[in-house]
C-alpha cells in the first residue's frame, strides 16, 4: 500500500497536469477548438508510448551502459530534487524546456511532440522515475500493476486538465496553480531525498563499507 501510495503521489508530481494548464492555453492560442482536442489527444499518446518504452527497456539500457541502479537512484533523486526546486519557487522548469525551445514552441504549428509530450510530460523527471519505479517494483505483478496505474492516472489527469484549461484557469486562475504547485513541490522533494538515501544505502551494503 505504502509503494501504490509513493507511485501516484510521485508521478502526479512529475508530471504535474495541472502545471500544464497556463502552459497549454499559451501554446494553443492561436488553435481552435477541434485542432486543441487534437493536440491533447497526440501528446498523451506520444508521451504514454515514451514512457511505455522506457519503462520496458530501461533497466537493459542502464545494464548495457554499465551504470548501477544505485548510481541511476541517485542521479534521478537529484533530478527530481531539482525540478522540485522549481516548483517551490515557482520557477519556469528548466529541466523541461529552455528559453530558445519555449519560443520555437510558440511558432510550431504541431506542439503536441514539441513541447507538450516531450518534454513537458515525458521529460527526463518522468523516464528517471518511471525506471526507478519499475525497477524497485520487479518481480511483483501487482506493484507493477500499481505502477501502471499510477501513470495512466496521471496521464488522464493530464487530458482532462488540458482539454478543460481555459475553466480551470478561470476558476482556480494562475495563483491557485502555483500554490498548488507548491505543495506537491515539497512532496516531490521528500521523494526525491529518498531515492537519494535508497542509492546510498544501496551502494554502502553492496560495497561492503559497513563491514
Amino acid at each position: 500500500m505504502v509503494f501504490t501510495t509513493r507511485a501516484f503521489v510521485t508521478f502526479f508530481t512529475i508530471i504535474d497536469p495541472v502545471g500544464l494548464a497556463p502552459v497549454f492555453i499559451a501554446l494553443t492560442a492561436h488553435l481552435n477548438e477541434a485542432q486543441r482536442r487534437a493536440v491533447i489527444t497526440r501528446a498523451i499518446l506520444i508521451s504514454a508510448a515514451i514512457i511505455a518504452l522506457f519503462a520496458l527497456v530501461g533497466r537493459f539500457l542502464l545494464d548495457r551502459l554499465g551504470i548501477t541502479l544505485y548510481a541511476f537512484n541517485m542521479a534521478g533523486g537529484a533530478l527530481l530534487f531539482l525540478v522540485a526546486v522549481e516548483m517551490l519557487f515557482g520557477r519556469s522548469p528548466g529541466t523541461r524546456r529552455t528559453a530558445a525551445e519555449e519560443e520555437e514552441a510558440m511558432t510550431r504549428e504541431d506542439i503536441s511532440v514539441f513541447p507538450l509530450a516531450i518534454p513537458m510530460i515525458a521529460g527526463p523527471g518522468t523516464i528517471a522515475t518511471t525506471i526507478l519505479y519499475v525497477d524497485q517494483a520487479l518481480p511483483d505483478p501487482f506493484r507493477l500493476f500499481s505502477v501502471a496505474a499510477a501513470i495512466a492516472t496521471s496521464l488522464l489527469t493530464a487530458w482532462i486538465v488540458m482539454r478543460h484549461s481555459s475553466w480551470i484557469m478561470e476558476h482556480i486562475g494562475r495563483t491557485g496553480i502555483l500554490v498548488l504547485s507548491r505543495i506537491l513541490g515539497i512532496l516531490l522533494a521528500a521523494l526525491a531525498i529518498q531515492f537519494i538515501l535508497n542509492g546510498l544505502l544501496t551502494f554502502i551494503h553492496t560495497s561492503g563499507l559497513l563491514r
